[in-house]
């Protein structure tokens, strides 16, 4: 098992450095971009990755369709062509392996927009957007939750982009969409209470280290600026659903 593992992660940095050498900005999301932040490297969240998931720019779609059968890569034609424009998939030719290519955006439950962030970490979206990728999912399932906690152990909140949490965007994101602030307000509460648990292998000390970080980005949260539609939608709360349903992809 840990040579796949090794293999997985070798492959999103071989994707990585090849598209960076054609100028072709790609960045990892998800499990494997959160394991790439895990500085303390912390046993807890070790674990194993199925496949990959990117962001690409829009502007560079084309060039990115191009650049994949050259690191041995298929495209799903039918999703690609009916889904393209802002989510593609493809398959690893040896080994079948898939990988989710969000374009521009990145959408699920929530919409995260990424097209002018994707040069601030040489290998992962920024930290806040990552931090958001994770909050954003309605159903979180405990490995979605322990990532999070990773973030929050692993990285400091503050103002700035480099090896941090920026709370500014964490700000201006929720500020601007009342559903992705809800999300992860219910998701934060989550991580919460996952501190709560005895026998999580944590110290005291980074039982704490989570739960101030959760509580930073709660402040952030009160102290946003609030426009009138989001003051409005506050108003009718969870009445009316908040998120946008995901569906699975079959191939």
């Amino acid at each position: 098992m840990e040579s796949n593992q090794f293999d997985i992660v070798k492959e999103m940095y071989r994707l990585i450095d090849a598209a960076d050498a054609k100028n072709i900005h790609v960045r990892a999301i998800g499990g494997l971009a959160v394991e790439a932040h895990n500085r303390k490297n912390h046993p807890l969240f070790k674990r194993e990755f199925g496949d990959l998931d990117f962001v690409i720019a829009k502007k560079q779609r084309k060039e990115f369709e191009s650049f994949m059968p050259s690191v041995d890569y298929s495209p799903h034609k039918q999703f690609n062509l009916l889904n393209g424009e802002h989510r593609q998939i493809f398959y690893h030719n040896p080994t079948d392996m898939k990988i989710d290519i969000f374009v521009g955006d990145f959408e699920m439950c929530h919409k995260i927009p990424l097209e002018n962030r994707l040069t601030f970490d040489p290998v992962t979206i920024p930290l806040a957007e990552l931090f958001l990728s994770k909050a954003q999912i309605v159903e979180l399932n405990r490995k979605d939750m322990m990532d999070i906690a990773s973030l929050l152990l692993n990285n400091e909140t503050g103002s700035g982009d480099k090896d941090m949490i920026n709370l500014q965007v964490i700000a201006q994101l929720c500020s601007q969409d009342w559903g992705l602030y809800k999300t992860t307000s219910i998701n934060l509460k989550h991580v919460e209470d996952l501190m709560e648990e005895i026998e999580l292998p944590l110290t005291k000390d980074e039982r704490d280290l989570v739960l101030s970080r959760a509580q930073e980005i709660r402040k952030t949260f009160e102290q946003m600026p609030k426009p009138l539609p989001w003051q409005l939608r506050d108003r009718v709360g969870t009445r009316v659903k908040w998120y946008i349903e995901v569906e699975e992809v079959r191939r």
